[in-house]
């Protein structure tokens, strides 16, 4: 994704949250308030079969999306040299694991890898231990070879472009929570600022609100 079309994709973000027009996107469950929907941008979609995948996690484990059926997933796509957004997505995942209390065993976090120049399980695992990922134990960073993690960008529409192994991977940030029944229900936008330097920030009441809200709607799928 060029400079310029996540230029569009901001500006786009930024009307939305302050057109006075705007209305609540029918679909959304009644107990999350308006003020979630528009900090996660939430967005209902046809609940369909969410598509499938065989990856390989950070524990080594090959895995299916399937094998997660009877549980929600709340899915992400990351890259596990990411120093822009990916970070501040995983501080709002444990945030959102702390507060699903008794609810926390029926929610699976997952990511698939972005970054198919550092796709070995070494490369996910380091990420989940420098982020603290790897203390829910329901967390799975997902990687695998090039063809089958581009089939899942593709599935996901989630847009990756890297023009070479030394260049920052620049892709699509959204969170996918699929129901116990394995279909897509709620898109999410993670969303970043940052600082004079360049650096990727977002208040620390914005990365627990966006903790509750994953909570809060993944809680609903799951009773």
């Amino acid at each position: 994704m060029s400079q310029t079309v996540k230029l569009v994709y901001k500006l786009m973000n930024w009307l939305v949250r302050h057109d006075r027009s705007y209305s609540r996107p029918y679909g959304i469950p009644a107990a999350v308030p308006d003020s979630q929907v528009n900090l996660m941008e939430l967005s209902p979609v046809p609940a369909r079969p969410a598509p499938g995948f065989i990856l390989t996690d950070q524990d080594g484990r090959v895995l299916s999306l399937s094998a997660f059926r009877g549980k929600v997933v709340v899915l992400e796509f990351m890259d596990p040299h990411c120093t822009d957004i990916c970070p501040i997505v995983s501080d709002e995942f444990t945030g959102a694991y702390r507060d699903l209390g008794k609810l926390a065993g029926q929610v699976v976090f997952a990511a698939v890898n972005v970054n198919q120049y550092h796709s070995a399980v070494a490369d996910v695992a380091a990420f989940s231990r420098e982020h603290q990922l790897s203390s829910i134990p329901s967390w799975h960073f997902f990687t695998g070879s090039a063809p089958s993690l581009r089939a899942a960008w593709r599935n996901y529409n989630v847009a990756v472009q890297a023009s070479d192994p030394d260049a920052d991977i620049v892709h699509s940030s959204v969170v996918y929570f699929i129901d116990p029944r394995g279909r897509e229900r709620y898109l999410a936008s993670p969303q970043a600022g940052h600082t004079s330097s360049g650096v990727s920030y977002l208040p620390p009441g914005q990365i627990a609100a966006w903790g509750r809200g994953i909570a809060q709607l993944a809680g609903l799928l799951a009773a």
